[in-house]
């Protein structure tokens, strides 16, 4: 009635238990309880089946899986007003990146298997995703330094965003058009406001970018007061320059405060 987007954070409780990982291999090898995907995609069917009911809108939050994916694009088939985001780190890294209980890859949903980072990509490339999100959670050292079961969930997203997303670009054949849609004007359409393109008198937030800067992840130079990242000594291609606010700029960045520049800048 107040037509809004129902956004859901899709997990059936019961079947991710006390899992805080993918389930899979590498769960088992590492002896940490798994979190099947089936957590995840139960709640989709159940929540486009709901939708079909109410005739509303669903918004699908950091979709992780394969499944997932193969459901949305079934309900956008029918006609149905579901859209879906990713996350840089979902479309980036494999449950691999848990290495010896890394808790800086531990979130929520977990990093999937490399069929499903397959499936996120080929969605963005055919634009059954609609929004990139950077899915941004930072935490305290004290909350990632301790057992991995016990860890927080999440990741600081936010500066690695971009030039995880310039990659896609690059190496993953999806266009800078879908890309750029997929960071300003389709979020904005699903949160229906008035933001996210270049109009004459509509509001004037920019990102300035340098798509080709070539930088090292150092987390203990990020803005951010949060360290908790998994990618840590990463070469990047890419730096936001400033943001431009209704108009005005309020931050631009110092060549002295940019991360060193490195010649090799691919991994």
């Amino acid at each position: 009635m107040f037509d809004l987007p129902v956004i859901a954070h899709e997990e059936d409780l019961a079947l991710a238990g006390e899992g805080c990982m993918n389930e899979g291999t590498m769960s088992f090898r590492l002896g940490l309880k798994g979190m099947p995907a089936a957590a995840e995609e139960a709640m989709v069917a159940r929540d486009i089946a709901l939708l079909e009911r109410t005739g509303g809108a669903l918004h699908i939050a950091h979709a992780s899986t394969a499944g997932t994916i193969d459901l949305v694009r079934r309900a956008k088939a029918r006609g149905l007003p579901v859209t879906v985001e990713v996350t840089p780190h979902h479309f980036t890294l494999t449950d691999a990146a848990v290495g010896e209980y890394d808790t800086n890859a531990k979130m929520n949903p977990p990093l999937r298997g490399r069929e499903d980072l397959a499936a996120l990509i080929a969605a963005l490339r055919d634009c059954t995703v609609d929004a990139i999100a950077s899915d941004h959670a930072p935490h305290h050292r004290d909350e990632k330094d301790v057992e991995f079961e016990k860890a927080a969930n999440g990741i600081i997203g936010l500066e690695t965003t971009l030039p995880l997303c310039l990659r896609l670009i690059r190496d993953a054949g999806v266009s800078i058009e879908t890309v750029v849609a997929a960071l300003t004007t389709n979020p904005a359409r699903v949160l229906g406001v008035p933001c996210g393109r270049l109009t004459p008198g509509g509001l004037a937030d920019v990102t300035v970018i340098d798509p080709d800067y070539a930088w090292t992840v150092e987390p203990e130079c990020f803005h951010s007061k949060s360290r908790n990242t998994p990618f840590a000594g990463w070469q990047m291609i890419g730096a936001a320059r400033a943001t431009v606010v209704g108009g005005r700029v309020v931050w631009q960045q110092t060549e002295a405060a940019v991360p060193r520049r490195k010649r090799s800048a691919k991994r």
